[in-house]
């Protein structure tokens, strides 16, 4: 009992807890948006009055397929905002990260590897550095 409390209060499972909370609620307040704001004036735009009622008959059966279209425009808005508001921002912070640290390297001419430019010996093959 006392591994699955610790690993319980590990920062980890605490974020990963944390931010499956943030994204729940993310997903409600955009499918909310869609569902009330976007479909209304692509709509309207349209001449339809709502996307959740559209549906084909085939035979006595009905498939609403609105709702789809709605879930659809949601998945599409949630995935545009992560890439634009996470993924975009953390690609360029994790690439001048790189940069500042690649500076202050440079490859050994015998082995190849990465050493710090200060350095007079290779840590890898022992290479005196000129």
């Amino acid at each position: 009992m006392n591994g699955l409390k610790r690993f319980l209060m590990q920062g980890s499972v605490i974020d990963l807890a944390a931010a499956f909370a943030i994204g729940a609620a993310f997903t409600s307040v955009v499918q909310s948006f869609v569902a009330d704001v976007l479909t209304p004036l692509i709509s309207a735009l349209g001449g339809l009055p709502d996307f959740s009622t559209l549906k084909i008959t085939v035979g006595r059966s009905d498939f609403t397929y609105g709702h789809f279209v709605n879930a659809a425009i949601s998945f599409l808005m949630i995935s545009a905002a992560i890439y634009f508001l996470v993924m975009r921002p953390y690609k360029h912070h994790r690439d001048r990260t790189a940069a500042k640290i690649g500076s202050r390297t440079r490859d050994c001419p015998e082995c190849l590897s990465k050493i710090p430019k200060a350095a007079s010996r290779c840590a890898f093959c022992t290479a005196q550095m000129a």
